[in-house]
């Protein structure tokens, strides 16, 4: 047992404990006009406090389509190393960050409903589940400290509060409330704080009031009998974070909010109307100071929306047989469309309509964001037993976001090519002005389509099928999100059903393109062949342009540049016959450039030669490797060796392993014998 001890303090420090000494920090009413003088951001609003802390993780400025936008870096979910960020959300998450700061600044949103909206899935849940956790995590630092108080009696005075010597102020509130409002203006001033609103609860107020009587109004030693305490606001412990969902409503009355009646006390004080026999933990009593977070608020019932009213307008709830009690909180909901037609809908609604600021919260509409989504769980360090093969989780992101975007009006883009566009991809004769007007025309883009939640969900069951061994691929995928559409609950038409279906057929088309290409880069990634076919052309332009001649390596002989070989090249990335020479002046003027600063030409930095060099490679080679020999049985020796060493860097350069380059092999292999038979 002593040995356990000596273990158990070698690992606790010195720095521990003065942590814990900082954050169970105790003092007189004077230690905290003290520490206030010093620091008056211990005094802020649960608004201030709350967009303080979101600026404490910094922020990014960047230009996106012509439009200056804001990245908030507390998003990225920071606390807890990424498990809550939110992707491709700025521009939503911007308007929440200047509600709250205007409401911060006291300019009318402090009165109102924070409502995040939007379709399952989007994150509203997460987005209001970061500004709890944020809230836990900066009460616990030095710049986010704030501090509430204990009542501590002797006891010739106990009985004020039952019989006990101390009594924790119910509502975590704010010390300086204990300032009577004819001489807080004047300290306030003093300690350099904004003037502080509002009085204290019923309980505390009740306990005042009795002090006051017995010390005539000496406010000295009142607040003599007061300590001050640090307070950390913790969900679980239900101090200043609260969390209301709509239960059964046979089950359920509006004391959850506001609090209740303590029966057992009623004896002991004689009254029911008396605050000490009232417990005070309604989930808005429990939420002071901090923010309360309502899960489909607009299923809540009638009598619930009452006290959310006068909570958010005037700041006052009103607890069973007490006067209306400030409250200081965020107060955020958030719905789902379908809920939220109904509010629009319902004309008894109105009032609450009113208090509220509806934020959208739409689906990502940007590929690369989307696949972060993916990416963070299912990633092969994460996933033990299978392997994920290269563009599986792509595939699905670019599903997932045809379904939410609108066809183009106006342009001739297909839906692929409008989300290549969103993706920051360029396309000859569009521009980023052109993307601007897209999204301007599509302002409901993202609030209807297939939700992430589908996604994972068909990801997961791809990598617990027993299809494959040891990899998951992207038709595997496809066919299981195709597969999934049949029993999917939103979706509630055939017309709608097809469209999705047919979108994965694009996707499908797509994948097609992108593994040729990549096998091809792959059969032609001889860096050795492509520098000989580079110095080759090079000195071939080099002779058209000074109108020289070549010399032969093999008969050494001099010869007219081989226009043959030159066009061969210049063919695959679409030079015209018109503009080869354009072509052929502008790389000879970009190795003249190069060579003025001391530096030699490398093919790797001309990306659109490099391009043109490889598919030339790969055909040259195409026919010697005989990829298409993969379909029948029967492949010779030497044609198998070359297929390793195509497999080896699909495996080295691309990320598959060895069953899925096998596979990604045999489908492109099988798409060459389906042109070749085409061709004959």
């Amino acid at each position: 047992m002593g040995d356990n001890g000596l273990l158990l303090r070698s690992f606790i420090s010195n720095q521990d404990r003065k942590e814990y000494e900082n954050l169970h920090w105790e003092g007189s009413f004077d230690d905290y006009l003290q520490v206030v003088k010093e620091d008056p951001k211990v005094v802020r609003t649960s608004f201030q406090r709350l967009f303080d802390m979101i600026i404490s993780y910094g922020k990014k400025d960047y230009v996106d389509s012509k439009k200056k936008l804001i990245h908030y870096n507390f998003f990225d979910d920071p606390v807890d190393g990424g498990k809550d960020a939110i992707f491709g959300l700025d521009i939503p998450l911007m308007r929440l960050a200047n509600v709250i700061k205007s409401a911060a600044l006291g300019y009318g949103t402090e009165k109102r409903v924070i409502l995040l909206h939007g379709p399952v899935g989007s994150a509203k849940s997460t987005i209001a589940r970061l500004i709890k956790k944020g809230l836990e995590r900066y009460s616990k630092s030095d710049e986010g400290r704030l501090f509430t108080f204990e009542w501590h009696l002797p006891d010739n005075l106990a009985a004020i509060i039952g019989g006990e010597k101390v009594m924790a102020d119910p509502m975590h509130e704010e010390p300086l409330k204990l300032v009577p409002y004819d001489v807080r203006d004047r300290i306030c001033q003093e300690i350099g704080v904004p003037r502080i609103k509002g009085d204290l609860n019923p309980a505390s107020r009740y306990v005042f009031k009795l002090l006051m009587e017995h010390y005539k109004g000496d406010l000295g030693k009142v607040v003599g009998h007061v300590k001050i305490k640090r307070l950390i606001l913790s969900e679980k412990d239900r101090v200043g974070i609260g969390t209301f969902q709509p239960k059964d409503e046979k089950n359920q009355d509006s004391t959850e909010l506001t609090g209740d009646i303590n029966y057992r006390k009623i004896a002991e004080f004689g009254s029911d109307s008396d605050p000490r026999a009232f417990n005070f933990d309604g989930e808005f009593c429990v939420a002071n100071r901090g923010v309360i977070e309502f899960v489909e608020i607009l299923k809540l019932d009638v009598a619930f929306l009452y006290d959310l009213l006068g909570a958010t307008q005037e700041h006052k709830i009103k607890p069973k047989k007490f006067a209306q009690t400030d409250i200081d909180e965020v107060i955020i909901g958030h719905t789902n469309e379908a809920e939220y037609k109904k509010l629009v809908a319902n004309e008894f609604m109105e009032a609450l309509r009113d208090r509220t600021v509806k934020i959208d919260i739409p689906y990502i509409t940007k590929l690369t964001e989307e696949r972060k989504i993916y990416e963070r769980d299912y990633n092969n360090k994460k996933i033990r037993g299978k392997h994920i093969a290269p563009h599986t989780v792509d595939m699905a992101a670019m599903w997932a976001i045809l379904t939410r975007l609108e066809a183009p009006k106006g342009y001739s883009l297909s839906l692929l090519q409008k989300l290549k566009l969103y993706d920051g991809k360029s396309l000859a004769g569009f521009t980023e002005d052109t993307v601007k007007e897209l999204r301007k025309q599509a302002a409901r883009e993202g609030m209807e389509g297939i939700s992430p939640r589908y996604v994972q969900d068909k990801i997961s069951n791809s990598l617990v099928s027993d299809l494959s061994e040891t990899s998951i691929n992207p038709f595997m995928l496809l066919n299981e999100l195709e597969n999934g559409l049949k029993t999917h609950s939103l979706i509630t038409s055939e017309e709608q059903k097809k469209r999705y279906s047919d979108l994965l057929q694009i996707v499908r088309q797509e994948y097609e393109d992108i593994v040729k290409n990549e096998v091809q880069r792959a059969i032609s990634a001889d860096e050795d062949a492509i520098s000989k076919i580079c110095a080759n052309y090079i000195d071939n332009v080099k002779a058209y342009t000074q109108k020289e001649r070549v010399k032969n390596k093999y008969t050494g002989q001099d010869e007219e540049a081989d226009e043959r070989l030159m066009r061969s090249i210049e063919e695959k990335i679409d030079i015209p016959e018109t503009r080869k020479d354009d072509f052929r002046r502008e790389i000879m003027n970009y190795i003249g450039a190069l060579a003025v600063d001391g530096k030699k030409f490398d093919y790797r930095t001309n990306e659109r030669l490099h391009k043109a060099l490889e598919l030339k490679l790969f055909e040259d080679q195409k026919d010697t490797i005989k990829l298409t020999t993969m379909v029948s049985n029967v492949v010779d020796r030497e044609t198998q060796e070359k297929i390793d060493i195509v497999k080896q860097r699909l495996i080295k350069n691309y990320g598959y392993n060895e069953e899925s380059a096998t596979d990604v092999l045999n489908f492109v292999a099988s798409i060459f014998a389906r042109g070749d038979a085409k061709r004959e």
